[in-house]
């Protein structure tokens, strides 16, 4: 039997204001499991204003997001994602991010010291790593 491929229906699909609405939503849970600080908030979205940053938490909804706010969340969900797979009891997989960290990539540092670099190139290091992990195994 051959499938046959559908359009989304217009009220289903994916606008960017529907994608950033959800991404913050998910972001706030996540920066609550991490215990992450307003600082570090601000630096993993990309350093928005902090009244910005505030609008964005109080009316998801309505949010404009930079493309690159966009990437940094997309990066954190892939982050948090892989975490609750290779480490299924999600205290320990919260508490990951703030240990210290041999893998050659951490040097010592814990993960959320990299990813509190600056650059969306920081937590795409820290996703490619899980990502990798989950596909070979802890280095």
């Amino acid at each position: 039997m051959a499938l046959i491929a559908r359009e989304a229906s217009p009220a289903f699909a994916a606008s960017p204001a529907r994608m950033a609405a959800a991404g913050l939503r998910a972001f706030v849970r996540i920066a609550q499991a991490w215990g992450l600080s307003v600082d570090e908030q601000l630096t993993l979205l990309g350093a928005p204003a902090r009244s910005t940053f505030f609008a964005w938490r109080r009316n998801p909804d309505r949010a404009v997001l930079p493309r690159d706010t966009l990437e940094r969340i997309s990066n954190l969900l892939g982050i948090y994602k892989s975490l609750q797979i290779l480490l299924p009891d999600a205290g320990a997989a919260d508490a990951w991010v703030r240990q210290p960290n041999r893998a050659p990539l951490f040097g010592g540092r814990s993960a959320l010291q990299t990813m509190l670099g600056g650059n969306v190139s920081d937590l795409n290091l820290v996703r490619r790593y899980l990502d990798g992990v989950r596909s070979g195994g802890w280095a």
